[in-house]
């Protein structure tokens, strides 16, 4: 089965294609700092060829954004990752961090001091965020300053310095679900006249300036970016997704990036089937695909050369055992909604594995 097979990421080998997605979880502690809850919900999962942390932010300014959003923007912050990172390497697991900035997908009942959300252009998302008082309309953003832009990108490499500190293996930029990066990629979010808007060439130069500095911090092997070109996340859209994606593929793939981490479309159409060929014609490194694969429709995409790994999400976070499942062809795990962002234990890590006693929990 080639989803259980190994294979290289970057300068590194995996041993299997199986990697755990980016999830959400909101269970940090005080200051953002991951404890040791989440250090042993990332150890369950260590058997996953890659684990990709949840969305974790760079910008002090969000501090107040979901006070149990993890972050790492300081030492304590770091301190907690590398407590995880610690458990994970023992476990003979390799973990990656997803480094984000949310932008305009905000609220100032969120921030500190009731703080402005900042956006590529004076566009608000759609739907509501959910504050502390409950759900409110996102507001229009303010208008990132050139200079400010510069000041994020530093954000973004110091962040991943303070990751390699941690002992993280590599570094995910979140380029996808309607967080900053993505809001200058397409051109619903993107209005700007200056350098920073425009053609794809001049929407991507955000997502290339934070590249080229975690790069510089990190190399590139360690270092990969997710998109999510046809996702209407936050409001997202964008008038040509196949010239926009295109030319990010092949610029990604000019900077030596080990990998492509794409969230596919709900369903296959000519033109995201096409657009899905032209990211991996242009991008040489490996490709991860998710979007709600089950191990059946992920071994079909490896034989189908469609990618190099597959990426799971609910399906991990109620399997800890996900791959040895896999193996024995084993019932999975249900996942519970209702625990996704409650916070405390259940649902987050009384998961059974094939190990453990029978358990109570679907």
């Amino acid at each position: 089965m080639k989803l259980l097979e190994p294979c290289k990421l970057g300068s590194r080998r995996l041993p299997n294609r199986v990697v755990m997605a980016p999830l959400t979880r909101r269970r940090a502690e005080v200051g953002k700092v991951p404890g040791e809850m989440m250090a042993l919900y990332y150890t369950q999962r260590a058997g996953a060829g890659l684990i990709i942390t949840e969305s974790t932010e760079v910008d002090p300014r969000s501090a107040g954004v979901s006070p149990t959003r993890p972050a790492l923007f300081n030492r304590t912050q770091m301190e907690g990752w590398r407590r995880v990172v610690q458990h994970v390497h023992d476990a003979d697991g390799r973990i990656w961090v997803q480094l984000s900035h949310l932008g305009r997908a905000s609220h100032p009942l969120m921030l500190q001091d009731g703080a402005e959300p900042v956006g590529p252009s004076p566009v608000a998302a759609e739907g509501n965020a959910f504050t502390p008082s409950g759900p409110q309309p996102f507001p229009v953003p303010r208008v990132l300053e050139t200079d400010e832009i510069a000041e994020i990108v530093g954000q973004f490499a110091d962040s991943a310095d303070l990751a390699l500190q941690a002992g993280f293996d590599g570094i995910e930029i979140h380029g996808a679900n309607g967080y900053l990066v993505d809001q200058f990629l397409r051109s619903g979010s993107n209005h700007r006249a200056d350098a920073y808007g425009g053609s794809p060439a001049d929407r991507t130069r955000f997502l290339a300036e934070v590249t080229e500095a975690v790069i510089e911090v990190a190399g590139p092997d360690r270092v990969g970016v997710r998109l999510s070109p046809w996702s209407s996340f936050n409001g997202m859209a964008d008038e040509d997704p196949a010239g926009t994606f295109s030319y990010v593929a092949s610029l990604l793939d000019q900077l030596g990036i080990a990998y492509l981490h794409v969230i596919g479309p709900d369903e296959a159409s000519r033109e995201s089937v096409h657009l899905l060929g032209e990211i991996r014609k242009r991008f040489g490194g490996s490709l991860i695909l998710a979007q709600g694969y089950d191990p059946a429709s992920a071994e079909r995409a490896l034989q189908a050369g469609s990618a190099d790994l597959i990426a799971f999400g609910k399906a991990y976070l109620a399997n800890p055992d996900l791959p040895e499942r896999i193996r024995l062809n084993s019932p999975l795990n249900i996942p519970d909604p209702s625990t996704f962002y409650a916070g405390g234990a259940r649902g987050y890590i009384d998961y059974p594995s094939l190990a453990d006693p029978p358990s109570s929990h679907p």
